[in-house]
């Protein structure tokens, strides 16, 4: 028996972009046929007359980590954030607060439709951020945070950093049934030392894994990468063979033309988080440039600290906004960002032969939105009214790997009373254990 879905408006991102009125019919994790008047056979029967129904959304720059912190390091520039509140929050972590941490990212995420992350993890306890991706039915991948030189404590040496990473590899990089996939994640390259970039490629190569990091996030950054190893950001990536279509860069906002032509050349792919690099003052990445070059772009809220959500109808609408006034108003087009948020995250993360698409042998991993609200109607272009006009509270049902992880906007893997209540107890541990 299947989960048949009756009678919506598909948006199915396929290569023609298709449209239409129709049915989905669901066995196991896969979606096994579209069309209309699918019979209903045996199935479990949904009718979702006057929805809509699209890709499961994908976001490619999260910390999991962090989303205990929300609210408590605004007003501050990158280093200064990072160095004052976010490293010392992360390294007072316990695996209760770690767990709770992630059990509130991912319930938020789930909540407004996201169905797939890239997770940058924790220096500790990352084994519980897996667990709790397991348990809540995510699909994405996630890796201990790396960092093995700077003056802040929050550091394992070198053997250390990659001895754990290579642990975390064996037991989770394929787990429930492929949901899950490890990603290495040095943190940036000013708190990396060249052994360790080193180790992190010879992991890539030998188990075929993502490299996820940050990138030419802000000036000081930029100017502490060019001054510790002579290079600017990308141009270390490519001159130490990091580069390929493996390696996950978040924001790239100070990038020189030769460095676009880099990103391009090698295939680097750009996690782009236009509210956080807003709100940190670090700048805009020229995405209508790297769309251009058809370098793969993708969405990622970054961390509920310099966000403060982790909302991705939030980040399609600034997306398609902040551009226009430099590049012009055509520039990035409400079905561009669409594209960023479904098909651009799965090409990121080499998945785009199992979803970012509704069609035929992928996974189920779907979004039910109901647009038939006051601030959404009326409409006559889907894409504009999804990204234009809706929000994260018109996702009614969410499903992942075909089961539902929200119905009727109910949360199935947590229950929010008991989720809200223990992050405030973990938030008062912890400020006991920074002051």
């Amino acid at each position: 028996m299947g989960i048949l879905l009756k009678n919506s408006l598909i948006v199915t991102q396929n290569s023609q972009r298709d449209i239409f009125s129709g049915d989905i019919l669901i066995e196991n994790d896969r979606i096994r046929q579209i069309g209309k008047n699918i019979p209903s056979a045996h199935h479990e029967v949904y009718d979702l007359s006057d929805l809509v129904v699209i890709p499961g959304l994908i976001q490619t720059h999260i910390h999991l980590c962090q989303t205990l912190f929300r609210n408590l390091a605004d007003d501050m520039e990158l280093l200064d954030w990072l160095e004052k509140r976010i490293w010392p929050f992360e390294m007072a972590h316990t695996e209760e607060s770690l767990r709770i941490s992630a059990q509130l990212g991912l319930a938020e995420l789930m909540l407004n439709g996201t169905t797939t992350i890239l997770d940058m993890g924790n220096g500790q306890f990352q084994q519980v951020i897996f667990e709790e991706m397991e348990r809540s039915g995510i699909r994405g991948f996630s890796g201990l945070v790396m960092m093995d030189q700077g003056d802040q404590p929050y550091k394992l040496s070198t053997t250390e950093n990659l001895k754990v990473t290579e642990e975390l590899i064996k037991r989770w990089h394929g787990a429930a049934n492929g949901r899950i996939g490890y990603a290495l994640a040095p943190r940036f390259v000013p708190t990396c030392s060249n052994e360790l970039w080193e180790g992190v490629k010879t992991l890539s190569e030998k188990y075929h894994l993502l490299i996820h990091t940050h990138s030419s996030e802000n000036q000081k950054e930029w100017q502490l990468v060019k001054q510790h190893t002579g290079y600017a950001n990308i141009e270390f990536f490519v001159e130490n063979g990091l580069s390929s279509e493996r390696l996950c860069l978040a924001h790239c906002i100070w990038v020189s033309d030769r460095e676009v032509e880099m990103l391009a050349g090698h295939q680097i792919k750009v996690l782009h988080c236009p509210s956080s690099n807003l709100k940190l003052g670090s700048g805009i990445a020229p995405i209508p440039l790297y769309l251009q070059k058809e370098i793969t772009v993708s969405l990622g809220s970054d961390g509920a600290p310099c966000n403060n959500n982790l909302d991705i109808f939030w980040e399609m609408r600034l997306a398609s906004l902040i551009h226009k006034p430099r590049f012009g108003v055509t520039a990035t087009t409400a079905q561009q960002i669409f594209d960023l948020a479904t098909i651009g995250g799965a090409r990121t993360l080499g998945l785009e032969q199992q979803i970012g698409s509704i069609e035929v042998g992928k996974k189920a991993d779907l979004v039910v939105l109901d647009l038939n609200k006051v601030h959404c109607i009326p409409a006559d272009n889907i894409y504009s009214q999804i990204v234009y006009s809706a929000k994260s509270s018109d996702v009614l049902h969410v499903m992942i790997d075909g089961k539902w992880t929200v119905f009727n906007r109910s949360l199935i893997p947590y229950s929010r009373k008991k989720l809200i209540k223990e992050s405030w107890e973990q938030i008062h541990q912890l400020f006991e254990r920074t002051t």
